[in-house]
């Protein structure tokens, strides 16, 4: 669907909106970096945004995308398909990394994401987050790489015990590991794990990026979660599907926002740390963005109950708001709301499909 989503000028512009948070880009410039996860939503946009700049400011910052479907990758990234600074390999993280050049950034951006992925492929789910990362790190060891971004998720916080009222980068909170649904948050949290291992044993430089639920154009169309799953409704013209009472508080972030935020922990980000990656105009209940999305559309929300399969992949999280500050202090500033990043993710997807 969206394959030619670089050619339409509202996502373009919102890449050059946003880029303008990194001042010190020129950091990157004549520098390369490999990127797992390419054709995903957050992947894919942050690829957008490094060959926009090589386009617009001559950044000369040479790809290296990594994927499992060249067809599909071949299809997205058209644009670049031929350029000289821009590469794919088509493998899996799950594999040794083979690739003989010079590699100074990876970002790790390979994971199932999305509840029926959890429920249809939990051995995936955990071996991309545990194994792929830990191919992924002996293969920055051993090309001395300048620093590695290890994307982790709002989910490794576990349930919210009640004594806070956002999660902060120190909080654990509980999570049954007894359990199908569990292969995501606890595999994010090895994956965390082997990064702090990794830095003390082999020296490297690891940022973690917790990112919060995320939306946006750059959403694949197979992806189940639930504001992914209104969106499509919006651009349909179908009545939202609410799967519950609408009452769950998240913290939510618009998808190039989170990923020129994971641009700049590559930049600024210190070894070691994790920060949360969360817009506090955003946070919302699920009814509430139902309405919005339909406010939008013109549309209805009316309620449904899911089959047993699709909910064996939902999170049984009621609340869980990130505090954002660790990387606002760091620089990072957010100020797009909600209702401007959903009205703008809905033209988009509906000029791309046109």
């Amino acid at each position: 669907m969206n394959c030619q989503i670089i050619d339409n000028k509202t996502y373009v512009a919102e890449l050059k909106k946003y880029s303008k948070k990194l001042h010190d880009l020129n950091k990157l410039h004549n520098k390369t970096i490999m990127i797992t996860g390419a054709t995903g939503m957050i992947g894919s946009c942050i690829i957008d945004i490094l060959m926009l700049q090589n386009k617009l400011n001559n950044l000369n910052c040479h790809i290296i995308a990594i994927g499992r479907n060249g067809k599909k990758a071949r299809m997205r990234f058209h644009s670049f398909w031929n350029l000289k600074n821009f590469a794919f390999i088509q493998t899996d993280v799950n594999k040794e990394i083979q690739y003989s050049g010079k590699v100074n950034y990876i970002i790790h951006a390979a994971s199932n994401t999305h509840p029926l992925a959890y429920a249809t492929d939990p051995i995936g789910t955990i071996s991309t987050n545990v194994i792929g990362t830990n191919n992924l790190l002996k293969f920055a060891s051993q090309k001395n790489i300048d620093k590695f971004i290890f994307l982790s998720s709002v989910e490794i916080y576990g349930q919210n015990n009640g004594d806070v009222e956002t999660f902060a980068e120190d909080y654990s909170g509980y999570i049954d590991c007894n359990t199908l649904r569990a292969g995501y948050p606890e595999s994010k949290r090895v994956g965390e794990a082997l990064c702090q291992a990794y830095i003390k044993q082999k020296g490297l430089n690891i940022v973690i990026p917790r990112l919060a639920r995320v939306y946006g154009p750059t959403l694949l169309m197979t992806d189940t979660k639930a504001l992914s799953q209104f969106i499509k409704n919006s651009l349909d013209k179908e009545d939202i599907v609410l799967k519950s009472n609408g009452n769950q508080l998240f913290s939510y972030i618009y998808s190039i926002d989170a990923s020129t935020a994971i641009l700049f922990c590559l930049l600024n980000g210190k070894s070691g740390e994790a920060y949360n990656v969360s817009n506090p105009l955003c946070n919302t209940t699920l009814k509430n963005l139902a309405q919005k999305l339909a406010y939008i559309s013109q549309t209805k929300v009316k309620f449904e109950i899911p089959d047993k399969l699709e909910a064996s992949g939902y999170s049984t999280a009621t609340k869980a708001l990130l505090n954002p500050n660790k990387l606002i202090e760091l620089g990072y500033q957010y100020n797009s709301t909600l209702s401007e990043s959903l009205i703008t993710t809905l033209k988009i997807l509906n000029d791309v499909r046109k």
